[in-house]
């Protein structure tokens, strides 16, 4: 079975750090410490005198004053992965945490998802190619040396990378090498640590490139995995759970994030709120409880991206110059059919189609699986449809030889909508309000990515209310877009009312509206 070896870095709250390696090791896990030489000599006395009769564990011999970036953090793991590979032969996977990580899965599960699998997990990414760097220093992490610390010496820092740069002071990347990225969180077999170990004693003019970039707790692990370890032998993710904010601050973990976390795939989470104490109590127990059936889901980032991103709507892409100055024609009209639940619009349209002899397009601007005649690649990506909207449906106002066309849209996609709006052709939106139980929220963030089968029934409960908020955000906002040119039918109103709406949106004669509004089903479930 295997024996995890925790490779604890950590430089504050010398109580918490007790309390986790003695529950660490409680399940017969090692525990290797490295207590920042920054520190408060008190705090790291304190560690070592609570821990001195455990015999699974230990501490680096030796302690290295940590900063954030810097060669140092690099130089702090390696010297406590050489004190756990010496002082436990049997640990099987050497696992980094910090003092902010906590267990969101039992050991013995963990046990158990170590052993169904001989692998290393590690993110490990291309560092040129894969976009991992969303903002600051890319390249030059690698070409030029950084001897100063950003966050300490900030102005030695820039002068050096400045004056490196005005002499051109670019250095080659070893070339036998290619530099990946990714996160410092990663769980690696023995028999790859070893290699790493065995690699830096062997090379090291690799040891000395790595000591002068920037972040290299980023990107000196991955590498030498990729080059050490076979690909199959990889799984390119870490098994510790972490979000950033879209300011690239690290997601804080509270008290109400139980359901939310344990129902992660992963093992441990970070980072844990230092006031987060219930939470603390309840995830600390969890590690040492009976292992029982895990539910797990993917959906942690999307849901928080959804959450975080209400208050944040706004337009990200300017319209390109030809698409601008386009437009659909002025002697064509556009009936769009805009409904959350995708089949309840996709049953009217199909029903004007065959009644009225009216062409139709589903999703096309929302659906990449949506049926579209062949118009010569542009409509082969979303990425492309969207991006040449106006484009895309004069082709197939062509297409199908007609100056009516209806389409389907999401009330999310209000770029689309406003697009079409905009343009000199008579465009009009008809909107199919439906009614929304519980059951049909759970299914429509299902649909979006935000909750699985797994998801907890409390962390559903807290989505509901904001999932209820947004469809009513974008029924205004459909209905502000243009007034004079919205219809709504709605799934509680009498048949007849919703006849006479129909019969003014497509322009047709009242008994045709009637046959209309009874298609069969069109608001089912």
């Amino acid at each position: 079975m295997a024996k995890i070896a925790f490779i604890l870095l950590c430089h504050k709250d010398a109580p918490a750090i007790i309390a986790q390696a003695e529950r660490l090791s409680a399940t017969g896990d090692y525990v290797a410490i490295h207590f920042d030489a920054r520190a408060a000599a008190t705090d790291y006395a304190a560690i070592t005198r609570a821990l001195a009769g455990n015999p699974r564990v230990v501490f680096a011999k030796k302690r290295v004053r940590c900063g954030w970036g810097g060669w140092s953090l690099v130089r702090a793991t390696l010297n406590t992965l050489e004190v756990a590979v010496r002082s436990f032969p049997d640990a099987t996977h050497f696992y980094t945490l910090s003092g902010d990580c906590l267990p969101v899965k039992s050991a013995s599960y963990a046990h158990r998802f170590l052993d169904a699998a001989d692998r290393d997990y590690i993110e490990a990414f291309d560092f040129f190619t894969s976009g991992w760097i969303k903002t600051g220093l890319r390249e030059e992490r690698l070409i030029y040396r950084h001897w100063f610390n950003e966050r300490d010496q900030n102005w030695l820092f820039y002068q050096s990378l400045n004056l490196q740069r005005a002499l051109g002071l670019r250095r080659r990347i070893p070339a036998d090498i290619a530099v990946q990225i990714g996160s410092q969180w990663w769980c690696l077999r023995r028999g790859t640590i070893e290699k790493i170990l065995k690699f830096c004693r062997k090379r090291r003019d690799v040891v000395r490139f790595f000591s002068t970039t920037w972040i290299p707790d980023e990107t000196f692990f991955q590498t030498l995995v990729r080059h050490l370890v076979p690909e199959r032998e990889i799984e390119c993710r870490t098994l510790t759970f972490k979000m950033f904010s879209d300011y690239g601050m690290p997601v804080t973990f509270y008290n109400d994030h139980y359901s939310f976390l344990i129902s992660q795939n992963y093992l441990f989470a970070r980072k844990i709120s230092p006031e987060a104490a219930l939470l603390k109590q309840r995830l600390g127990a969890l590690w040492q409880a009976p292992c029982s059936d895990v539910v797990t889901g993917g959906e942690g980032e999307k849901l928080y991206a959804f959450l975080t991103g209400r208050g944040r709507v706004g337009a990200r892409y300017g319209p390109r110059i030809w698409e601008d100055t386009s437009t659909l024609g002025p002697d064509r009209r556009l009936l769009m059919i805009v409904c959350r639940k995708w089949h309840v619009a996709k049953r009217l349209l199909s029903s004007s189609a065959e009644r009225l002899k009216l062409p139709g397009v589903e999703y096309l601007f929302d659906e990449a699986t949506c049926p579209m005649p062949d118009l010569g690649g542009i409509e082969r990506s979303l990425d492309k449809r969207n991006r040449h909207r106006r484009a895309l449906m004069r082709m197939l106002f062509e297409y199908h030889n007609t100056d009516r066309l209806m389409i389907c849209l999401d009330p999310g996609n209000m770029a689309a909508l406003q697009d079409f709006l905009s343009d000199r052709a008579d465009a009009r939106v008809l909107e199919l309000c439906c009614t929304f139980d519980d059951q049909s929220l759970v299914r429509h963030a299902t649909r979006l990515g935000l909750a699985t089968e797994n998801t907890p029934a409390d962390v559903i409960a807290r989505l509901l209310p904001s999932l209820r908020q947004d469809l009513a955000m974008h029924a205004t906002r459909i209905r502000d877009a243009d007034r004079s040119r919205h219809w709504c039918i709605r799934q509680d109103r009498p048949l007849a009312e919703n006849a006479t709406v129909l019969a003014d949106f497509f322009d047709i004669d009242l008994d045709s509206a009637q046959r209309l509004s009874e298609t069969p089903y069109l608001f089912a479930d």
